[in-house]
């Protein structure tokens, strides 16, 4: 379950030619010093993962799924009984590796972070939230909205929430594809797992949360809008 470089940005904006516009002025302190302090990048980590757990919970609460490591999680919660929490830290396991190898020790040690958070949240938040009635459709469009503002929040600090977002990242950042694009790309073959846990209606419903929470990552994550990393 991906993601203005944001995370390569500064990079990004160095190798535009003298003669283009600079997109953002900025104070001399500011083109300084881009990169965003500790502080802001713990407001970050904080806020990006309860947006992506609330989102969860809804879809959890609906009866849905989504893309990407979240997906996974999601589907062996259905299929096991297993609880999210534990699953999503487990599935992401694997991609730390390339987090360390291609991302830097920055990148992985927020992600790191970030993935932990939203375990601990997920596992925590139904304890003090509940639904008395939640329609599938809100659920998807909410739930899809909440995902892509909360790994938006992430990856404009240079974190994800590990598995596919790193790997859409690297690829942003290497090969210039579209993150939010390749992202959907992905999620598309992992809601076909969904076939043997979900009904026709509920996955026509994750898939639309799917498109909304990629299509938010896909207009507001564009490279060169971003300079602050």
């Amino acid at each position: 379950m991906t993601f203005v470089n944001d995370s390569g940005g500064a990079a990004a904006y160095r190798g535009r030619p003298m003669s283009q516009p600079a997109a953002i002025v900025r104070s001399g302190r500011d083109a300084a010093n881009p990169r965003h302090r500790p502080y802001e990048d713990l407001q970050a980590l904080g806020t990006g993962t309860l947006f992506v757990a609330l989102g969860v919970v809804m879809f959890n609460q609906a009866g849905l799924l989504t893309g990407g490591t979240v997906g996974l999680a999601l589907l062996a919660h259905y299929a096991s009984g297993i609880d999210f929490g534990p699953a999503y830290f487990l599935v992401n396991l694997p991609f730390y590796i390339l987090a360390w190898t291609r991302m830097g020790p920055a990148f992985t040690f927020k992600t790191l972070a970030a993935v932990g958070l939203l375990s601990l949240i997920a596992h925590l938040l139904p304890l003090g939230l509940a639904f008395r009635h939640l329609s599938p459709v809100l659920a998807a469009v909410l739930g899809g909205l909440l995902c892509g503002t909360g790994m938006l929040i992430l990856f404009r600090h240079r974190a994800s929430l590990g598995g596919m977002n790193t790997l859409v990242l690297y690829l942003q950042e290497r090969l210039g594809w579209r993150a939010g694009k390749v992202q959907m790309l992905l999620d598309g073959l992992i809601l076909l797992g969904a076939l043997f846990v979900a009904d026709l209606p509920r996955i026509a419903l994750s898939v639309l949360g799917a498109v909304v929470m990629n299509l938010t990552l896909a207009i507001n994550h564009k490279p060169g809008r971003y300079l602050a990393v």
